[in-house]
């Protein structure tokens, strides 16, 4: 299969070893879209990185940003204000949203169930329109900045945020009521590609895939981040291991975040949305515009940045396809002296041949989709 049929979900390559219908051996093949970015990040500047990340996991480029602005804070030992945080927590949760619907609408289609992917991809349109009015792109947002965010929310983005919020868990309820329970769609997920819990941990697999194997692990939880200890919420667990367990987790998932972002925007606080590092944020454009010192000090900091500290650090969030952590070693100057990525999508892949082998050729397309792959994060 593949590298590009349209059930691998990006350019994957799996060679399947087949006795009659029944997969004897399968080998996933990857590196067709390798991009060299952890080399990049060693040749740009911190600030520059930024949108290389939004192209690891294209599908949710809003949370990729804050986990490496994270990283990079915890190297320079800055925090954020409060709103700042707050924001982070809303534009990484509507992220989750956004991927998982990609996820329900895809696997949908890929069993057969056309309709799911279009009343999916329907409210996916509404997100983006949501994420353009806040950054002024619908894909590739680069909207967290080292210290904070691009600016603050624009006026009536909340209201746009309160609408969606308001009409989507009837959206999810259809999905439900045309999947949940879909004699089709249980057979065709029911006890295929099952994994273990042990074995989940095994193989290194986090998120929803390690959830749907009934390991209650989240890194939102375990290590809180930008106030996630805040916020009431559940961590959504399967029994079996099978897709239909991973589907079922994503489904909660998505009702878990947007409890998160209602209670993001109830308790929003006032105040900045950056750091107050001069050093490190860029001045705001107005003053840019209107005072010497501040076209200076944006001068020097665009094109000399920031010199980082000496150190080594591992930073990691808990992103819509499970742990996204970088590794950071600075040995000063204005980019790290290596970047090393910790993508979910690389571990989940690992898993694969375990979850096929024995199957029949049928059941590839099924679990290649539970397992929600994205090559750009693979291939990094």
């Amino acid at each position: 299969m593949g590298p590009s049929h349209p059930s691998t979900h990006g350019v994957l390559r799996v060679v399947l070893q087949l006795d009659g219908e029944t997969i004897v051996k399968a080998t996933p093949y990857i590196g067709y879209l390798h991009r060299g970015m952890e080399k990049i990040a060693e040749n740009k500047t911190y600030h520059q990185f930024i949108p290389y990340t939004d192209r690891f996991d294209y599908l949710a480029p809003l949370s990729n940003n804050v986990g490496y602005a994270l990283a990079v804070e915890k190297l320079l030992g800055i925090d954020i204000p409060p709103r700042g945080q707050y924001l982070r927590v809303m534009i990484c949760e509507l992220s989750r949203i956004a991927a998982h619907l990609i996820f329900i609408g895809v696997m949908a289609a890929d069993v057969g169930a056309a309709t799911v992917f279009f009343l999916s991809f329907q409210q996916r349109e509404y997100l983006y329109d949501i994420f353009e009015k806040l950054s002024g792109a619908r894909f590739t947002n680069s909207y967290t900045r080292i210290g904070g965010v691009a600016r603050d929310i624009p006026d009536g983005w909340i209201e746009m945020v309160r609408r969606f919020l308001s009409t989507f868990p009837r959206e999810l309820d259809d999905y439900e009521r045309l999947l949940t329970r879909n004699r089709i769609w249980m057979e065709r997920t029911q006890n295929v590609g099952v994994i273990t819990g042990e074995e989940a941990k095994n193989y290194g697999l986090t998120g929803p895939n390690l959830r749907g194997s009934g390991i209650e692990w989240d890194i939102r939880k375990a290590f809180p981040y930008s106030g996630y200890e805040n916020f009431d919420f559940e961590i959504p667990a399967g029994t079996v291991g099978d897709c239909y367990d991973r589907y079922l987790v994503r489904m909660e998932e998505i009702r878990q975040s947007v409890r998160i972002v209602e209670q993001a925007i109830k308790n929003l606080p006032d105040g900045p949305v950056n750091a107050p590092e001069p050093k490190i944020f860029l001045p705001p454009k107005q003053g840019v515009l209107t005072k010497m010192e501040e076209l200076i000090h944006h001068f020097i900091l665009i094109t000399e940045s920031f010199d980082a500290p000496d150190g080594e650090i591992y930073s990691s969030i808990e992103a819509p396809k499970g742990e996204l952590g970088f590794y950071i070693i600075s040995t000063g100057g204005k980019s790290p002296y290596r970047l090393r990525i910790r993508s979910p999508s690389f571990n989940n892949l690992q898993a694969l041949p375990r979850m096929l082998e024995g199957r029949l050729y049928s059941d590839a397309v099924a679990t290649i989709a539970s397992l929600d792959p994205v090559l750009g994060e693979v291939d990094r």
